[in-house]
């Protein structure tokens, strides 16, 4: 879906009724459009539905708001960064609990989800009203419709895990009248997730099914992933295991998805969308200098130039260094695990100790996604327009998370084994010696329940490190107090510069942002706890 074609939005107005005998008092403003005059081909359809898909990609509107400044750095695994202290004000608040209403990144990230969503309703709304024709026949009309369905669940996934319950909109809003919506709870935005992915699964095509052109398009293999991975988050562990059994024996086993023999072709430039991906956000090189436009002025991702570090030696290609792996993610690493060094990169020692570098005493940076592949960085066309993808899910993250519902689900301890097993192996393949066991032989763990919670636990972090993963597995397992505790958890691991910027993790508050104060203003509703 790289050279894909978008459209803008479309223009609504309310016609007036009129009662006169001159049938030219009921005719249309000049400069109306109607849904029907615009809805009159396959080839809008899928427009239609390619713009669904674009607010996935926006990472600035007046401030910089990519889904990992909340996924990594407000977790364990990162630091803010950047240039120095103050570089970054609102990260900064995000990554040591002191985050406030007026967050201009919340604020831009619940826009942006809400205008995904208003897209997929409008695709909803239209499109399943139109006629088959040769660019789209029946099943191609099913598959564009049921995208639109993954990606409404998707965009309120991505919403309910930052705010918890927000209002809930299925429809087309086209009249000042539907703009005031009550907010749901956190319960009913999950059941719609649900109610969405379960009508999308039934018609999305599978990966291969797609022309090379199309791949990127949300497909079955991702959402029976995806309903697996949401089963988890409501803890509805039989129906998890259901699904990510599904994956496994019609997907994974089929032979649609499988994993990379080297971890690190999985962050490439040539392995976008291949063998491992099961949803990517699709980006594109564009080298145009509109810099500051915000939502929608570009198809290039910031995260490269944002997570890339500041080393002198990288001359035009030094980034702005966000988003600094920890000494705690460092350490949790076993010793030869491979993809420690594909995940964090460290400064040669000439650089170590720069200010512009270092981040409270924390030189690390990111590897995953800050378009680093074969030893190199990469030139870009544009510092802020790169090409790389991000992966949102990988097969990878698919196992570890069927794992955890077989075992969670009391269903089947040999699928829980056999699926975190499916992702050491492939670590283990890659290196030298004898590294990386399979379980229990390692980190001390017994042959026990609680010890492979731990094991495939310690699994996710390390497989999926950098990649946005981890404060929202932290916030389901419910082990912020225990991570975030300043004497005996991840605090303890790190310098005292950082130490001594850290807020405290609230339980009960902290898991869960407030709801943007500007969104209240707007349409009146309750906010979060302690906010």
């Amino acid at each position: 879906m790289k050279k894909t074609l978008y459209i803008g939005a479309v223009a609504v107005a309310m016609s007036l009724s009129m009662s006169s005998c001159n049938d030219w008092l009921d005719e249309d403003a000049p400069g109306t459009t109607r849904f029907d005059d615009f809805y009159i081909s396959g080839a809008v359809a899928i427009q239609n539905v390619n713009a669904c898909y674009t607010p996935l990609a926006w990472e600035f509107n007046g401030c910089y708001f990519p889904e990992w400044y909340i996924g990594d750095i407000a977790s364990d695994d990162a630091l803010k960064g950047g240039q120095n202290l103050a570089d970054g004000g609102d990260v900064y608040d995000i990554d040591n609990f002191k985050v406030n209403a007026n967050n201009p990144i919340l604020l831009n990230f619940y826009r942006a989800k809400y205008q995904g969503i208003a897209r997929c309703n409008l695709a909803l709304q239209e499109v399943v009203k139109m006629e088959p024709d040769d660019e789209m026949n029946e099943s191609r009309k099913a598959c564009l419709l049921a995208e639109a369905y993954f990606l409404r669940a998707y965009y309120y996934f991505q919403l309910v895990r930052v705010f918890g319950g927000v209002p809930l909109v299925d429809f087309v809003i086209d009249s000042s009248d539907k703009w005031v919506q009550p907010r749901a709870t956190a319960e009913a935005v999950y059941e719609h997730i649900i109610s969405d992915l379960l009508e999308a699964e039934k018609s999305l095509w599978n990966k291969s099914e797609y022309a090379a052109a199309d791949l990127g398009r949300a497909t079955k293999g991702a959402a029976q992933a995806m309903l697996c991975k949401v089963y988890l988050f409501m803890k509805d562990y039989d129906n998890a295991y259901t699904w990510g059994k599904k994956f496994v024996d019609t997907q994974y086993k089929g032979g649609q998805y499988s994993l990379c023999s080297d971890f690190g072709d999985n962050f490439t430039l040539a392995g976008e969308n291949g063998p491992e991906s099961v949803f990517e956000i699709q980006y594109m090189e564009e080298p145009t200098s509109d810099y500051g436009d915000g939502f929608g002025f570009t198809r290039g991702t910031f995260s490269t130039i944002l997570s890339r570090p500041r080393l002198p030696s990288m001359g035009g290609n030094a980034g702005w260094g966000f988003g600094h792996p920890t000494q705690n993610l460092f350490d949790e690493f076993e010793a030869g695990d491979p993809r420690r060094d594909l995940t964090i990169g460290l400064p040669d020692a000439a650089e170590v100790g720069i200010a512009e570098v270092d981040y409270l005493g924390n030189s690390y940076y990111n590897r995953k996604i800050s378009y680093w592949e074969h030893g190199a960085f990469p030139s870009l066309a544009h510092a802020t327009r790169s090409p790389f993808n991000n992966r949102q899910l990988r097969a990878s993250d698919a196992l570890l998370l069927f794992a955890e519902a077989a075992l969670e689900s009391g269903k089947s301890i040999t699928d829980a084994k056999w699926a975190l097993e499916e992702v050491r192996s492939r670590a283990r393949n890659m290196a030298s010696g004898s590294v990386l066991p399979a379980f229990p032989g390692y980190r001390g763990y017994k042959d026990t329940t609680d010890d492979l919670r731990k094991a495939i636990r310690h699994e996710r972090r390390v497989e999926l490190a950098g990649e946005g993963h981890r404060w929202y597995d932290i916030v389901r397992w419910g082990i912020g107090p225990e991570i975030f505790n300043m004497s005996t958890g991840y605090p303890a691991t790190e310098t005292a510069e950082v130490r001594a910027e850290m807020g405290n993790f609230i339980p009960g508050q902290s898991e869960i942002y407030p709801i943007p104060a500007e969104e209240i203003n707007l349409n009146p509703m309750e906010q979060n706890p302690g906010y």
